[in-house]
């Protein structure tokens, strides 16, 4: 299998010598695209949205700025110009964000939920403060061609079906063109300490992106999850399941699990406030001058526009 060179030149960079003993540098990955599948994911305004999504772990506060992720566009000879929106959107894990109200699990009287379960899962809504958009500004995205033509060996596209008629075993093998494409955003994203999902969708004109899955459990050159926390299955929804997602493997696919290609990219604050703390903000503030010797080197260091834009962004993570 060919490396992605581009993940483990990202990796290479973080740890280079020289940099500030105060930056503490964020990076994770899933690893390299296994071939195994491709997953749909689309926004609304290309017909019916679908949400393929993969968790990380954030160990302390942390500010994520950029991000990567990996999939295959077809038909086969769309051009990269035809990649003309994405979005992404950052979930907790179920059941935060969810209306528990409805069944927790799946039982003989459970007639509100559409799925075999809701454990695991992303959350029913995402967290609005971690939504970023290449149409209004808040992120900007690069696509690259990996490889001309990468064939994925089963897809899941149109068949994410409520419970009982979820497990269709697939759609087939799917070929097009392996692209990459990096994330930037505009502004980042500042997390507390925490298990997530991250769910990107990308509008392509004419054709489907279809986000590749990658090696679970993680292998090199992926980063293993902290020791304590569990590398949760991919997960997929689309309007007509919502707001229950589904397993691609358990559910899906029967038999197996996947992870989706991902790596993202920023850096630890671990001296930041606590989220619904009166003394959030302020705490927050004092720790990011102190680790980049200014509110102002800070904002420049993370990527922000202005000190303004990062104050703003402080002011989101510290509500409650």
């Amino acid at each position: 299998m060919q490396q992605i060179t581009g993940f483990v030149t990202a990796l290479a960079l973080v740890l280079l010598p020289g940099a500030p003993a105060s930056a503490a540098s964020f990076f994770f990955s899933t690893g390299n695209p296994d071939g195994r599948l491709g997953a749909l994911t689309r926004p609304a305004n290309s017909g019916i949205q679908t949400e393929a999504a993969d968790d990380f772990v954030l160990t302390e506060a942390t500010v994520i700025n950029r991000a990567t992720i990996i999939g295959i566009i077809r038909p086969l000879g769309t051009p990269l110009t035809n990649i003309t929106q994405a979005e992404v959107e950052v979930y907790h894990v179920f059941p935060l964000d969810s209306d528990l109200t409805r069944c927790l699990d799946n039982v003989v009287t459970c007639s509100t939920v559409n799925v075999p379960t809701r454990m695991n899962s992303p959350a029913d809504v995402e967290i609005d403060a971690a939504t970023r958009d290449s149409s209004d500004g808040t992120l900007s995205f690069a696509p690259r061609v990996l490889m001309g033509s990468f064939t994925v060996a089963n897809t899941v596209v149109n068949g994410i079906n409520k419970k009982p008629a979820q497990t269709t075993g697939g759609e087939g093998a799917a070929t097009g063109e392996e692209v990459e494409i990096s994330i930037t955003f505009t502004p980042p994203l500042l997390l507390p300490a925490g298990h997530y999902f991250f769910r990107p969708e990308v509008l392509v004109t004419g054709g489907d992106f279809l986000y590749v899955s990658a090696p679970r459990p993680i292998v090199a050159p992926g980063t293993p999850f902290p020791v304590g926390t569990t590398d949760l299955q991919a997960w997929i929804r689309n309007d007509n399941l919502l707001p229950d997602w589904l397993r691609i493997g358990t559910d899906i696919i029967g038999g197996t699990t996947f992870n989706l290609t991902l790596a993202l990219r920023g850096e630890t604050i671990p001296e930041a406030g606590t989220p619904g703390q009166p003394n959030c903000h302020g705490t927050t503030v004092s720790a990011l001058a102190q680790q980049f010797q200014g509110l102002a080197d800070a904002a420049e260091a993370l990527g922000f526009s202005s000190v303004g834009a990062l104050q703003h962004v402080i002011d989101l993570f510290c509500e409650p």
